[in-house]
């Protein structure tokens, strides 16, 4: 019998269960954020502005590649943390093993293809002249580490489906300490520039690979132990991994699509434009890493307690995450608002920069609070293998009804504020939306009773 021990959240106090569970989540988030944003701050500060614009401009990109694995590993994390909530040992070991397999297959088809794709990418998003060669190369770098980068976002995938959300944070702290180190040496000392911070962020992505491999190898005698010669993909949990990793991976590639059609818009503006977007992006990753990491708490416990067949007390969570959630977004969007140009001029001493900046944090922070209850009730009804629904809400809700607004507002009103508008506008349409299927979709019914998966 394979053992399993402290990742157990069906019981207990709700509110310190999914705290404990958050922060480290959020710490992990921040230490991941911490070494892109020294990306930035290097770049922009010892590179020049060009530099900023081009690194800025693969932001887009980078962030699709990432949805797409943390989608695909969400449907590991939701599958696993049933099973474990269920006590079914073998099961947990049977998808842990698939999805690390599934992960080497991913990276490397991913890997190749952005390789090859790069310049035709860049160049449909409207890349400016002067940032092209510098965005060409960084993500081109970047896509070299995809292999490391999957197996990573799968293995800590796994740990959080178990309950373990510490080791992914002390990963994140050695990579974010690599990166940094390797951004000063590569930037300052070898003179690398832009490729200097892409080496970087890739070998910060191989260590913490290799570490998160190593823990799931040492956890000796418990369900999700991984054995390499046990790798294999086999077709229950291949399935049920696709049936909630897919549409959680498609609704973040039509987010980020949406994102790249804004990438483009904000590029018809100009380089300070450009370089004032990138830097209101590294600002505003503060509210996003909160969220997410509130949202991928909320999935693993209703994952487990789903499993568990405690339903009231995952709509008990989803009411105590919710209530968390808006009360730090309010504290923060008022703070961001107060102090919008004095962090984002530790990105670029740039004036004309700065003042876009600022109009764009107070343009759209105190709309923050709009997208909360999408994050949170997508995560819920994913953590109960539902996943099909909330694709298909957030997918017409935010991404057909932005590009819309993108494609005929735009170009009549050809404005930063029009293009920021996209934003409220669409969250708060999607967050109608999600919570009418929360209240009365039939996404807690046993699996049995629906069918699964949709």
């Amino acid at each position: 019998m394979l053992r399993q021990t402290s990742g157990d959240i069906t019981q207990g106090v709700i509110w310190k269960q999914l705290l404990a569970f958050f922060f480290p989540l959020w710490f992990g988030t921040f230490f991941q954020q911490l070494y892109n944003t020294v990306d930035t701050v290097v770049v922009g500060r010892f590179v020049g502005k060009t530099a900023l614009a081009a690194v800025g401009s693969t932001g887009t990109v980078v962030n699709l590649t990432v949805g797409i694995f943390t989608g695909l590993a969400s449907g590991a994390v939701v599958t696993i943390a049933q099973h474990y909530g269920a006590r079914r040992g073998e099961e947990v070991s049977r998808g842990v093993h698939t999805a690390m397999l599934l992960s080497v297959i991913i990276g490397a088809v991913f890997m190749v293809c952005g390789v090859l794709l790069t310049p035709w990418v860049l160049s449909a998003m409207g890349t400016t002249a002067e940032a092209m060669p510098g965005a060409v190369l960084y993500l081109r770098v970047y896509f070299l580490g995809m292999i490391p980068n999957v197996i990573y976002n799968m293995g800590t995938g796994v740990l959080r489906a178990v309950g373990d959300s510490r080791r992914p944070l002390y990963f994140l702290i050695a990579a974010s300490g690599c990166n940094i180190v390797l951004d000063l040496v590569l930037v300052l000392g070898f003179r690398l520039g832009v490729a200097g911070v892409a080496i970087a962020t890739v070998a910060s992505q191989v260590l913490s690979a290799v570490l998160v491999v190593i823990s799931l190898m040492r956890s000796h005698g418990q369900s999700y132990q991984l054995f390499p010669r046990m790798l294999s993909i086999q077709a229950q949990p291949l399935r049920a991994t696709l049936q909630v990793g897919t549409p959680a991976a498609l609704q973040s590639v039509m987010y980020n699509l949406s994102n790249i059609v804004i990438q483009a818009a904000i590029n018809t503006f100009g380089t300070d434009t450009v370089a004032a977007w990138t830097a209101y992006g590294k600002m505003d990753v503060i509210f996003w890493m909160s969220i997410n990491a509130m949202g991928l708490a909320l999935t693993t416990f209703a994952g487990q307690n789903y499993g568990a067949g405690k339903y009231d007390r995952l709509r008990q969570g989803v009411k105590v995450s919710a209530w968390m959630s808006a009360g730090f977004t309010v504290v923060l969007s008022a703070a961001m608002a107060v102090f919008a140009r004095p962090i984002l001029s530790i990105f670029t001493p740039d004036a004309q920069v700065l003042d876009i900046g600022v109009e764009m944090v107070r343009f759209l922070v105190p709309t923050y609070i709009t997208y909360v209850l999408i994050e949170l009730l997508s995560g819920a009804i994913r953590g109960a293998g539902k996943s099909m629904i909330p694709m298909l809400i957030s997918v017409f809700g935010v991404c057909v009804l932005r590009l819309l607004w993108l494609f005929f507002v735009v170009p009549v009103h050809h404005t930063v504020y029009t293009v920021e508008a996209s934003y409220p506008i669409t969250w708060t349409v999607t967050t109608v939306a999600m919570c009418i299927y929360y209240r009365w979709g039939r996404w807690l019914a046993p699996r049995e009773e629906t069918g699964g998966g949709t």
